[in-house]
């Protein structure tokens, strides 16, 4: 198994779980930045008051609302982005030899280059995957009816209306619930009435240019883990001998950087994937990235760009820690299964974010 395919299993596993443990502040995340109105709770309230919020008036289930589709755009992202990163990276770290056997450089590869690799690999990520983070979006952000007015308190509304006119059965057959596209197949049939195919690529220029996220925090990333591994080398402790806590702690501080200077850019994606509402404000609907961008800025300010942004922090970087320490973990641990020395996996550093 090459390596490469081993940090692509390993990056998809991990994000996964960590997707499964974050998910319902990924919910109330989208709620923020898709939110126009100032007076709604989402301006006001903080993410634990939104959660409560949601499973008071919702259900539970709407905190995992878009999960499945989610679980697997997880896997898919991971998994393409782990994969071209190594081979990128590979690629990159034999460059940088063939450069040092020239008496040009120290044989590593640089931040310009470590840069360029995130970037590429993000941008391949996103032009394979976008399709199902449009889908979530639309998922995450469709508010169900409230839990007081179940369907059949509504369906006892039906037919004392059908009762006071006949004439509106012919016209009302089921409550108006069961048709709201809270499904994945309802979501994706929505989207396609709406957009046609180009919909499921709604947002992918803004998608395209947060590929400098991941890209900086996989910078940033690399030059902490490169420094601690120089001082442990410097202490005799070993360049190599990070326990998941330091690997989690370097995923974090990383992931916060890329988050506070990328954040405005997921707002506008998020705008522009949420479903558009034929009879809205004209303020609030959007031909593209530069429009959504000038249109939030006149109408909401400034602050509209960094609406939910501790959410985001708290969620995204607590997730991208535990996916860095999960990752780390299991790549470990299918070089085990694969060469069966032990040894082998304590001196090997991981090649995942090289």
């Amino acid at each position: 198994m090459s390596d490469a395919l081993i940090n692509g299993v390993a990056g998809a596993g991990g994000g996964i779980i960590a997707q499964l443990i974050t998910y319902p502040l990924q919910t109330v995340n989208a709620r923020q930045q898709t939110e126009r109105d100032p007076s709604k709770p989402a301006f006001k309230d903080g993410a634990v008051r939104q959660m409560c919020l949601v499973v008071k008036h919702e259900g539970w289930e709407r905190l995992y609302g878009g999960l499945m589709p989610s679980l697997v755009g997880t896997a898919a992202s991971q998994g393409v982005y782990y994969y071209f990163y190594q081979i990128f990276r590979s690629r990159a770290e034999a460059a940088a030899l063939q450069r040092s056997r020239r008496g040009v450089g120290d044989g590593s590869v640089g931040m310009l280059q470590s840069l360029t690799v995130a970037a590429l690999s993000g941008c391949v990520n996103v032009l394979l995957t976008n399709p199902i983070w449009v889908i979530v979006t639309r998922m995450q952000t469709h508010r169900k009816a409230s839990k007081q007015q179940s369907p059949l308190d509504l369906t006892c509304v039906l037919d004392k209306t059908i009762e006071a006119d006949p004439s509106k059965k012919k016209t009302i057959e089921a409550p108006a619930v069961e048709n709201i596209p809270h499904k994945t197949i309802h979501a994706i049939q929505d989207l396609y009435k709406e957009a046609g195919p180009f919909g499921f690529w709604k947002g992918v220029v803004p998608a395209l240019i947060m590929v400098s996220n991941p890209a900086i925090q996989f910078m940033l990333y690399e030059t902490l883990l490169k420094k601690l591994k120089k001082r442990r080398a410097s202490n005799l402790k070993g360049a190599d001998g990070l326990t998941a806590l330091e690997i989690f702690l370097l995923g974090a501080v990383a992931k916060l950087g890329a988050t506070v200077v990328t954040y405005p850019l997921l707002v506008v994606k998020a705008r522009l994937q949420a479903k558009q509402i034929i009879d809205d404000d004209k303020r609030h609907r959007y031909k593209g990235t530069l429009d959504a961008i000038t249109k939030m800025i006149r109408y909401e300010g400034l602050s509209g760009l960094y609406k939910g942004m501790s959410t985001k922090i708290v969620q995204s970087v607590f997730a991208s820690a535990l996916l860095f320490m999960i990752k780390e973990e299991l790549v470990k641990g299918a070089r085990l299964l694969v060469t069966g020395n032990t040894s082998l996996v304590k001196k090997l550093p991981s090649k995942s974010l090289r």
